[in-house]
């Protein structure tokens, strides 16, 4: 059980949420006291805030929460580690019980691998029946916060690789690898070419779970565990974020982790190609030509678009088991970002029936996506005059879709696919959610599967 949760608390806090255009109202219909402790420390039920109200023995006998509306989980993000390290239930819920307890949970991580936390732990009581569900997604969720926030130096291809070797022992899962020039004798080329550069050595993780004749799904995680943009070097200021270009892979894994442990009855494969994209006298060029596992040839216009050419192998490999659901996800693209900024995941899909599961539950879940467009008009902005087709579009325009296009190239068309863009990161410290990395999407596309493989 995590410290954040109970599932025995006889003598816990109530907490009351109150909806702040409501709560004069509310406060009208309760007794002198509370009315006169609420008015003396002038408490408004502002969203977020909260009031410990006292009882006569001077002890918290209550907690007023104020919230936006009646959807807003988010407000209850910061309690566990904002009130008195108690135990504490909620009274009279207005919004789904499961997504406070997500919220609450959430709120409680903290990084601390190199920095002791002087914060307090307050407990929430959680029904039986539903501690184990809530408890897999926040641990999960927890799994890919610590992948992201470790920096390269503890966090490179290798040390990828043993987290998700420990992850596959945890659920007894089969664990695999190809590293250095193994990746070129058992034909991984692009790989290979992006990470061969760097000391650490360049790989892809292969990790296999549930019974082989159950439905497939196939997971593809971008694994940049530090992107320098290789010869086409980026600016310092573009470096500062990159120890999370290896966000895709941290997600699949904690997608992984939701599946595994939910014991969902689904073949799972998960792919991983983790590599460095450094500078060093054997880096790749531009104007490098790359055969790639598929057998098209890649024109290298540009060493920083990388993630793509480490993914094609990849969803190459994960298409000739013709999988039910191929889902890949990366942080591949500013453009993305621009295009729907650092909250909202970028989702493209090869079938509409997918896309609209997805952000029926994306909807559901409070994990905002927004499904852009595979135009294939835009296909013809990275032919190449000299290989089937560039690593990167001769416009400025676009960057998201053409992209996708480019994945699209390696995935067949007859299986279900998924492509995600997304940030993986908190900008700023918001109730829940800590500056730092951060999980997207993978609750809604958690949900999705839990419901479609019963």
């Amino acid at each position: 059980m995590l410290s954040c949760f109970t599932t025995s608390a006889p003598s816990a806090i109530s907490i009351i949420p109150v909806i702040t255009d409501q709560f004069n109202t509310w406060l009208e219909k309760q007794n002198t006291q509370i009315k006169t402790w609420v008015n003396t420390v002038n408490f408004i039920a502002k969203p977020e805030s909260f009031c410990l109200i006292p009882g006569a023995d001077g002890k918290i006998a209550s907690v007023l929460i104020g919230i936006k509306d009646a959807q807003d989980f988010w407000s209850f993000g910061h309690l566990s580690t904002a009130l008195p390290p108690q135990q504490y239930t909620i009274e009279n819920a207005t919004v789904n019980f499961q997504q406070i307890a997500l919220a609450w949970g959430l709120g409680s991580y903290q990084f601390t691998r190199y920095k002791q936390s002087t914060k307090t732990i307050a407990q929430l009581l959680l029904p039986e029946k539903d501690a184990k569900a809530i408890e897999n997604i926040v641990t999960s969720i927890f799994l890919v916060r610590d992948l992201i926030n470790t920096p390269t130096e503890d966090m490179g291809p290798a040390e990828l690789a043993q987290a998700a070797e420990k992850l596959a022992k945890e659920f007894k899962a089969e664990f695999s690898q190809i590293t250095g020039d193994d990746l070129l004798k058992n034909n991984y080329p692009t790989i290979h070419a992006v990470g061969r550069a760097s000391t650490r050595l360049p790989r892809l993780i292969d990790i296999h779970w549930g019974d082989a004749n159950a439905p497939k799904i196939t997971l593809v995680g971008k694994g940049v565990c530090f992107d320098t943009g290789g010869l086409d070097i980026k600016p310092a200021s573009g470096m500062a974020l990159m120890k999370k270009d290896m966000a895709g892979a941290a997600h699949v894994l904690g997608l992984a982790r939701m599946i595994m442990a939910a014991k969902l009855p689904v073949r799972l494969r998960v792919l991983i190609p983790a590599v460095e994209n450094v500078i060093a006298g054997n880096a790749f060029k531009p104007g490098d030509v790359i055969t790639t596992r598929k057998g098209l040839t890649v024109e290298v216009t540009n060493t920083d678009a990388e993630g793509r050419l480490i993914l094609c192998d990849a969803l190459a490999e994960a298409s000739t088991e013709n999988p039910d659901i191929l889902i890949d996800i990366a942080t591949l693209t500013g453009a993305a970002r621009v295009a729907v900024g650092t909250d909202i995941s970028a989702m493209f899909a090869n079938q509409a029936a997918l896309a609209q599961q997805i952000l029926k539950y994306a909807e559901q879940e409070n994990d905002p996506t927004w499904q852009l467009p595979l135009y294939t008009p835009y296909r013809k902005w990275f032919d190449s005059a000299v290989a089937d087709m560039a690593n990167s579009s001769s416009q400025p325009y676009g960057g998201a879709i053409t992209a996708a296009l480019f994945l699209k190239e390696y995935v067949a068309p007859e299986i279900a696919w998924a492509h995600f863009d997304i940030m993986a990161w908190n900008v700023s410290s918001r109730p829940g959610r800590p500056e730092g990395g951060e999980a997207m999407a993978i609750r809604a596309i958690f949900r999705y599967l839990a419901d479609r493989f019963k």
